[in-house]
């Protein structure tokens, strides 16, 4: 039996993974511990097969961030996520799995231009919260050795039932509106099922490196709202016509780039030895 311990108590992506598991109850034993006070250091992570690090801060803010609030993203997003992998090795646990960010490769490119990210592109953040995933990454990965793998998972947006975020966003405005702009785009999405089965992959393989997981479709984000609605019952129209007026909005506020913009991951680089998208688009929007 597998001894995992996810870091991070009531987080959407440990408390999707630690009930996926609960299908095989004789192959995985799941304990979680809280991260927000100090008391997890106290714990012994000795017996454990794998930590699973979720605990972290995501990017919720616009504009102009204080600089003790940028502080606390490093704190936490990286101090935090480095004393736990060292504590996770010196305690004898043979695999950490750490929950980065497909952020660490900057924003969306603009309205019309593509952003495809293979294996050779070069993390290059273009805020604090990247930038404090991509450090994190850079001081867990010399632990990597014999004994202690290290596993890396740069997820694009992930969504699914009960999750928060821009996928909620989304959501809304597919139940709420009877129009909603068509625009030509390209993102990577990862469907919580899917990471769940992917995540369980890491840790039955033992695995280590840097890992691009995601579903088999790109998604348009005009066609994506226009299922969402449709899963829920729903109309929505497309209308052509609004690209230019979008493109003049993005010079103004980031969020039309991060909703209409470009940003996927070759899909060379998502393959696995094993397949883990356990459900397509179409199925997860019915979750």
């Amino acid at each position: 039996m597998k001894k995992i311990l996810i870091t991070g108590a009531n987080s959407y992506i440990g408390t999707s993974f630690e009930n996926y598991l609960k299908q095989w109850p004789d192959k995985y034993q799941v304990d979680t511990i809280d991260m927000i006070d100090g008391s997890w250091r106290e714990k012994s992570f000795s017996g454990y097969d794998t930590v699973f690090h979720v605990s972290g801060i995501a990017h919720s803010d616009y504009g102009k961030i204080p600089e003790d609030k940028k502080a606390l993203y490093y704190k936490v997003n990286t101090e935090l996520t480095v004393e736990t992998a060292k504590k996770a090795k010196a305690d004898g646990v043979k695999q950490f799995i750490f929950m980065s960010s497909a952020i660490v490769y900057g924003d969306s490119a603009p309205i019309g231009k593509r952003k495809v990210i293979t294996e050779e592109t070069i993390p290059q953040p273009s805020n604090f919260y990247g930038d404090s995933k991509l450090q994190a990454e850079k001081g867990i990965l010399p632990l990597q050795s014999n004994d202690f793998n290290v596993v890396i998972i740069r997820s694009p947006m992930i969504y699914g039932k009960g999750c928060k975020g821009n996928y909620q966003t989304l959501v809304k405005l597919a139940l709420k509106l009877p129009i909603f702009p068509y625009v030509e785009n390209e993102r990577s999405m990862l469907y919580i099922g899917n990471l769940c089965e992917f995540v369980r992959l890491m840790i039955e393989n033992n695995e280590h490196g840097v890992f691009w997981p995601q579903n088999n479709e790109y998604v348009n984000t005009s066609k994506l709202v226009k299922m969402i609605a449709e899963a829920h019952g729903k109309e929505i129209r497309l209308v052509k016509g609004f690209t230019w007026l979008l493109k003049i909005m993005s010079h103004f506020t980031g969020l039309v780039n991060k909703a209409f913009g470009n940003f996927c991951y070759s899909k060379s680089i998502s393959e696995y030895v094993d397949s883990y998208r356990i459900a397509s688009l179409n199925e997860s929007l019915i979750d």
